[in-house]
């Protein structure tokens, strides 16, 4: 049995910023959502976040989080301090009590996970997670006996040069058993230049305390500014990456590419250089997208292809092509074996199987049959500058170059729209509709030399 307690109630005036430090976004998600999420494996009994600075702006943006709860604490005086906060909500607590901090984003479910299990099997009244660093200058040394009992922790600048040749540290995170650590917590003092209260007070005062060392220490690094927060955003694409290369996946020029943990991608997906996949968006086998292209929130099918293009909150059947410089968003769907080419924009429109949009066009709040050809510069004017109209397009209808649609308008089946027309009024099946002045032609005519001065 365990509850969770997560530290965040801290500004971090280093990150020069007035959002609170663990509403910083790493990979599409705050730190403390990251935090949170490490936890859900461990099925904790009860989830705690202790907030202060703009706790009401936390709370908030955790709000769609299910079951958690906030602890205030209103004037930050250390971890020993936040911590006090808990006792008149975990009264009569039986178990034990997980310590993280809301700003270290990159611990692994499994390091926490087996993290748990020690501190349980041992029955031990402290663990502490440290980590061995290659330059531990700057963190408290915590020494060990050979069953990793620990018999200290002492403070970077109250080492000797002996202990300062220890590596291991300690990386804050916590776990006691809550009724020996209740009886401690009203009796810590701020005896220090802070004048804070600490956790690693209470830590010195039950027994047995045992640490557990992380097997990956950059798992353990904190965010106090963008600079850590950039750090940590390489770390956690270097473990995105090397997961779905092992998984079939294609990353060329892997370095100049981005991917959210949310992306799924599956086997024979190729990634070209220069592009970043965001958000909810799945792509399916076979398909090669880049380079340099965007996807946000999109389903992309088998066998697609996307070239310099940015896609958002859409769906592309399997087979079509998009690209170059295609802009697809709010919500378009495009159907299987289509072309949306060159500089071609989608917005909020559905196109049936084996249409082209190949260059120069716009369809906003369109839906066209299958075999629909558009011609370059085809424009659906949908706005009417207070409200959006539909423009539905029937099967094998083809529009000319720069004809322009103005909404509400249906053209039917096999219907060609000659090029340069406006049309604004529905035309039937099996038609062929010109919607243009007549050309006028006056020879012999030459403009006067006034005229051209």
């Amino acid at each position: 049995m365990v509850v969770v307690a997560i530290l965040a109630a801290g500004r971090g005036t280093r990150m020069k910023s007035n959002l609170p430090k663990v509403l910083h976004t790493l990979g599409g998600k705050s730190l403390v959502e990251r935090v949170i999420q490490s936890v859900e494996p461990l099925q904790p009994q009860r989830r705690m976040v202790i907030v202060g600075y703009q706790a009401e702006q936390v709370k908030t943006a955790l709000e769609p989080i299910p079951d958690l709860e906030f602890v205030e604490q209103t004037v930050q005086l250390g971890t020993g301090h936040a911590i006090q906060q808990l006792l008149p909500h975990l009264e009569g607590y039986n178990g034990d009590l997980l310590i993280l901090n809301g700003d270290v984003p990159l611990l692994r479910s499994e390091t926490l996970e087996h993290f748990l299990q020690i501190h349980q099997e041992n029955q031990n009244g402290a663990t502490v997670l440290t980590a061995k660093l290659p330059n531990p200058k700057g963190y408290g040394r915590v020494f060990c006996d050979e069953k990793n009992v620990v018999q200290q922790i002492v403070e970077d600048k109250d080492c000797n040069p002996t202990q300062r040749e220890n590596q291991r540290i300690n990386a804050g995170v916590y776990c006691f058993r809550w009724q020996d650590l209740a009886k401690i917590l009203p009796h810590l003092q701020a005896n220090n230049a802070q004048k804070e209260y600490y956790l690693t007070d209470a830590v010195t005062q039950v027994a047995p305390v045992m640490a557990v060392d992380v097997e990956d220490y950059q798992e353990i690094g904190g965010i106090n500014d963008r600079l850590q927060l950039s750090g940590a955003y390489d770390i956690l694409q270097t473990r995105i990456k090397e997961k779905w290369m092992k998984a079939g996946v294609t990353l060329i020029n892997s370095s100049s590419i981005t991917i959210d943990e949310t992306v799924e991608l599956e086997p024979d997906v190729i990634i070209e250089p220069q592009t970043h996949l965001r958000g909810n968006t799945v792509i399916k086998a076979g398909s090669r997208i880049g380079p340099g292209s965007l996807i946000e929130n999109s389903l992309i099918g088998e066998s697609v292809t996307v070239k310099y293009s940015v896609i958002s909150d859409s769906v592309i059947q399997n087979g079509s092509r998009i690209g170059p410089y295609a802009h697809l968003r709010g919500h378009a769907e495009v159907g299987e074996n289509c072309r949306i080419g060159n500089f071609v924009e989608l917005k909020n429109s559905k196109l049936g199987d084996r249409t082209n949009a190949a260059h120069l066009s716009y369809l906003g709040d369109a839906t066209t049959g299958t075999k629909v050809n558009i011609g370059a510069g085809t424009i659906t004017a949908n706005y009417d500058g207070v409200n959006k109209h539909k423009t539905i397009i029937g099967n094998n209808t083809g529009t000319g170059s720069n004809s322009v649609l103005v909404a509400p308008i249906t053209l039917g089946n096999d219907v060609y729209v000659a090029a340069g027309s406006t049309i604004t009024e529905d035309v039937p099946d099996d038609s062929l509709v010109i919607a243009r002045e007549r050309q006028v032609i006056k020879p012999g005519w030459k403009m006067k030399n006034k005229e051209l001065k």
